[in-house]
């Protein structure tokens, strides 16, 4: 078996680990815990899909950047998915960053159904270039 293939195999697992925890956050009302455990979901699906093809970043911008010119904008994901990434990350470092910041329930919420999206889409398209071998 390829290492590529394992390492994208252990990344979408962790993003589905993550988002449970994110959902889990949610139904305590810890929404500013839900909503950064939904962001790195969704990234690890991310870096899941770089995986394949032997690609990563340092840096999170580089990460997104380079998924929505090569995935995104070249229509291999639904355009979709970039728009959603990128609100994923905004309320995230709201979140995270500013003290003043309140996420409600039903923002959460969405954030939850944003990533269940996202990461279904991406292990659709992995289980395609994997052959079905999730």
């Amino acid at each position: 078996m390829d290492n590529r293939e394992d390492l994208s195999r252990y990344r979408l697992s962790l993003a589905l680990e993550t988002l449970d925890t994110a959902k889990m956050c949610y139904d305590n009302g810890k929404y500013r815990d839900a909503n950064n455990r939904t962001y790195y979901a969704v990234f690890y699906a991310i870096r899941a899909v770089l995986a394949l093809e032997g690609t990563d970043f340092k840096r999170h911008k580089d990460v997104l950047a380079y998924f929505n010119k090569e995935y995104v904008a070249e229509e291999k994901l639904p355009r979709q998915l970039g728009k959603r990434v990128s609100k994923l990350k905004i309320i995230r470092e709201e979140s995270d960053y500013n003290d003043l910041y309140v996420i409600s329930e039903t923002e959460t919420k969405e954030q939850i159904e944003s990533a269940e999206y996202i990461y279904k889409e991406i292990r659709s398209y992995l289980e395609k270039c994997l052959k079905n071998k999730l």
